[in-house]
């Protein structure tokens, strides 16, 4: 196991990571009997695992609370329109009846209500949060109590599940992000030098050893070379290229030490650009 701490990351063909799993720490423990902690990417890994773990329990518990009030409401209608429709007590009318109606309403309407007024602060008048308002207040007014309710939850409702896919499509960003090497060494006569890749100028020659990871775009200069472009396509079938061909950020060498000349800046790659898009599109809500 390399415990270098310059050491980069190698894939096989299909994209899969071969380095610093947890068979190779336990067969590096097995073979000298030391603890793995000084096995690279060990300390990091630990430090991702607990991270993640603090991360899915945030999650759950975010979830419980963001779907609470649509609960906490749907309980109190459908008690209400049992009250209202099979047992028909004679307490439960004029402002009990009213009262228990804007209670169910509350968790769900004040925010959304709330939320109306701000926008109007900021100049959009005409925003979702006052028509919706507007629609269920209206219920109220001429006594249609469960239907302003219930077209206020299931708004609610439809507003949490569009940001849990939002918080979906952010996760999957992030997994992208992942696709982007953050250091390649670069050519500096004979020497090799190991930079961020950001860093990186227009002209600068990039060495790729096998199973690593381009983290610019530019021109093949090497002979022949095969790579892995399932980051950009979602296929991990090998894709050959020649000298002179472009090559791109996130493909990943499969056989021998290449060359590449960088043609783009780092930020302008076309990984950079396909992540900037799915950011923008995931930012932007259509308009209602």
């Amino acid at each position: 196991m390399n415990t270098d701490k310059n050491h980069k990351h190698i894939y096989d063909a299909q994209g899969k990571q071969l380095c610093c799993t947890e068979e190779n720490k336990n067969d590096a423990q097995t073979n000298t009997g030391q603890s793995t902690d000084n096995v690279c990417c060990s300390t990091d890994e630990k430090v991702n695992q607990k991270s993640n773990e603090r991360s899915e329990a945030v999650d759950k518990n975010s979830v419980v609370k963001m779907f609470l009030p649509g609960i906490i409401s749907l309980v109190l209608l459908l008690i209400a329109i049992y009250l209202d429709n099979v047992l028909k007590p004679e307490w439960f009318q004029g402002w009990v009846r009213t009262v228990w109606y804007i209670i169910a309403y509350a968790p769900v309407g004040f925010p959304v209500i709330k939320e109306a007024f701000e926008s109007i602060g900021k100049g959009d008048v005409f925003s979702e949060f006052l028509l919706m308002s507007i629609a269920t207040i209206g219920a109220f007014t001429i006594g249609e109590y469960p239907e302003g309710v219930a077209v206020m939850l299931f708004y609610a409702v439809g507003e949490v599940f569009q940001s849990l896919a939002v918080k979906r499509a952010k996760t999957n960003i992030k997994s992208l992000l992942d696709q982007r090497p953050d250091e390649v060494t670069i050519l500096q006569g004979t020497q090799t030098k190991v930079v961020k890749a950001e860093t990186v100028t227009i002209g600068e020659i990039i060495q790729l050893k096998p199973g690593e990871k381009l983290g610019l775009d530019g021109e093949l200069l090497s002979e022949t070379a095969s790579f892995n472009t399932a980051a950009l396509t979602g296929e991990s079938k090998p894709d050959t290229k020649s000298k002179g061909e472009t090559v791109l950020a996130g493909m990943i060498n499969l056989n021998t030490v290449s060359q590449v000349k960088v043609t783009t800046a780092y930020t302008d790659s076309k990984l950079s650009k396909i992540l900037e898009l799915v950011q923008n599109a995931t930012a932007q809500k259509a308009p209602t």
